[in-house]
């Protein structure tokens, strides 16, 4: 397989030699995580996904989910929509707040959104999935660039034929899981043609591996297998940001890196509660942290009743107060 020894650029944005790329995850992947994510080594961040149609409207929440701090880029904001207008009327509001790129998002396999003709939809429709792209692309000056599936089903696995032609139109990177939208979230990841995108000679995009990434092994495993410019790393990022650290460091020196120990863990998790408060608010920055104490620290046996005291908990007092007990109990 091609090995990568240049460096890495979204048409003239500069990634390193061999980027990391924190996947956009809805609901995941606010401003409060992204900034603990790159400061332990994800190069490149996204936004949440965000509807065309809801930033539009102008929705709160779409609002919101645009905006970044300057220390996050490169950053991109991905957009999914239904209809052409929509997608150049988002992508054009978008670029007002100056991310580094725009990511159109064709592979969300989700229902409520597919049935509306959107994400993983148009893996059914790619003459319709060249035509938005297309449109989108003429109608920004910003960089453009695609997040897909291997295809719709087992037999229509067509990424290899997608790519390419996406890349005609004018797109300046592409981020592929390696799943169908039939397959969701289940099964194993399958990377062979995501390398054979990758060593098609008429690609000279970057092409992005992304699924099932969840150790250093793994990650210079499929680097050097596959081929692929980098690696972007989604649910693997729960309550580990340390990943980023650890995959760069393998990759440098072949080394582990030890696992963070408990008090690291607890530091990050205030920092992380106090930097949700301030995004977010009192009430909805708590409550967003909740989904990741028990990820965090999965580590720690019978862990259960202290991940309920932290949930359940309505102060941030009360949180760092627990958080600090569990760093006694278990540091």
């Amino acid at each position: 397989m091609q090995k990568n020894n240049f460096l890495v650029k979204i048409d003239k944005i500069l990634l390193g030699d061999f980027p990391l790329l924190l996947a956009p995850m809805e609901d995941v992947t606010d401003s409060a995580f992204r900034s603990i994510c790159k400061e332990q080594g994800a190069d490149v961040l996204y936004s949440e996904f965000i509807s065309a149609d809801g930033l539009i409207r102008d929705a709160q929440k779409s609002m919101y989910k645009i905006n970044f701090d300057e220390s996050e880029r490169p950053f991109g904001v991905q957009i999914f929509g239904q209809t052409i207008p929509s997608l150049i009327e988002a992508a054009q509001i978008v670029e007002t707040y100056k991310p580094d790129f725009i990511d159109l998002n064709f592979g969300c396999p989700v229902k409520k959104v597919v049935r509306r003709g959107g994400g993983a939809a148009l893996l059914n429709d790619v003459p319709k999935m060249l035509q938005f792209t297309e449109a989108v692309v003429k109608s920004v000056s910003l960089p453009v660039t695609v997040k897909t599936r291997l295809g719709w089903d087992s037999k229509n696995l067509n990424i290899v034929e997608v790519a390419e032609r996406l890349q005609d139109v004018g797109i300046k990177a592409i981020s592929i899981h390696g799943r169908t939208k039939a397959q969701m979230y289940t099964g194993e990841a399958d990377w062979t043609l995501i390398g054979e995108v990758k060593n098609n000679p008429r690609m000279n995009i970057p092409v992005f591996g992304n699924g099932d990434i969840n150790s250093p092994e793994k990650a210079l495993d499929y680097k050097n297998k596959y081929g692929v410019d980098g690696i972007m790393i989604g649910r693997a990022s729960f309550g580990n940001p340390w990943i980023f650290r650890s995959v760069k460091h393998y990759i440098a020196t072949g080394l582990l890196l030890p696992d963070p120990s408990i008090s690291e863990k607890v530091k990050m998790c205030i920092t992380f509660l106090q930097n949700s408060i301030a995004l977010n608010g009192h009430v909805t920055g708590i409550h967003k942290m909740r989904r990741h104490y028990g990820e965090f620290f999965k580590a720690i046996p019978n862990f259960k009743p202290h991940r309920i005291e932290l949930v359940t908990a309505d102060s941030d007092e009360k949180i760092i107060n627990k958080l600090k007990e569990i760093e006694t109990l278990f540091g």
